[in-house]
């Protein structure tokens, strides 16, 4: 086997060549695996009016997180970040008419147009949307030693990765799934010395996760719509 060259991580990151219309196009052909319906639209395009406009995932990024959520048989889903309520649509969907998803929005602003967005997809019976930051709302959760969730989605602030993840594995059980977005951050999650504060929130719960002997993980770097990122997926022991 041939010596892994060491990562040079004090060069700049930058785009040999500028693909992203190609990934734009390679989206939209893989489009024809995805069931994005009238609502799913709505919810997607209603995001321009949240806080944060464009940051939701997308529709295939959104499809995956169904899928992972269906593949683990996932009936209780928690998710750190709710924006407009698009991956909150996926993921209800994917647990099911007698499911239950657990959201944190930090914006009231938002969580309303969550609400009409997940009453538009007809899942509103199941999805709970609790306003405030998303760390007080785990520690409420784990004061009320809520039942397991077997999915977790973290989409929020990301310096607040780590506390997310510690939450997270006092609200989950073995088999449950972690993913966690946002991570790759165009390829600068590899400065050890950035001043950016969210991509040393991505780089110290890698290493935790890293560090913990009841987690399996993995992370795949992704290209599209949403330019160059990636997602940490992780499962209990």
């Amino acid at each position: 086997m041939t010596p892994q060259q060491p990562l040079d991580t004090t060069a700049p990151v930058v785009n040999r060549f500028d693909s992203t219309a190609a990934w734009r196009a390679v989206d939209d052909y893989f489009a024809t695996l995805i069931d994005e319906d009238a609502a799913l639209v709505a919810a997607r395009e209603s995001g321009a009016r949240t806080t944060m406009p464009n940051a939701e995932v997308s529709a295939s990024q959104g499809a995956l997180l169904a899928l992972l959520a269906r593949a683990a048989g996932a009936r209780r889903i928690l998710e750190f970040g709710t924006l407009a309520g698009y991956s909150t649509i996926w993921l209800a969907r994917a647990a099911g008419p007698e499911g239950r998803v657990v959201t944190f929005e930090l914006d009231e602003g938002n969580a309303e147009i969550a609400r009409e967005n997940l009453v538009a997809a007809g899942v509103a019976d199941r999805v709970e949307v609790i306003v405030g930051p998303a760390a007080d709302g785990a520690r409420g959760l784990v004061a009320d030693a809520v039942d397991p969730f077997d999915l977790v989605f973290i989409d929020a602030d990301k310096p607040s990765n780590p506390e997310y993840l510690a939450a997270s594995l006092h609200l989950t059980h073995s088999g449950s799934l972690i993913v966690i977005d946002n991570v790759v951050r165009d390829g600068a999650v590899v400065h050890a010395d950035s001043d950016d504060p969210r991509v040393q929130g991505v780089r110290a719960v890698v290493a935790d996760i890293a560090a913990d002997a009841r987690l399996d993980a993995t992370a795949i770097q992704t290209v599209g719509i949403k330019g160059w990122d990636g997602l940490v997926i992780a499962r209990r022991r």
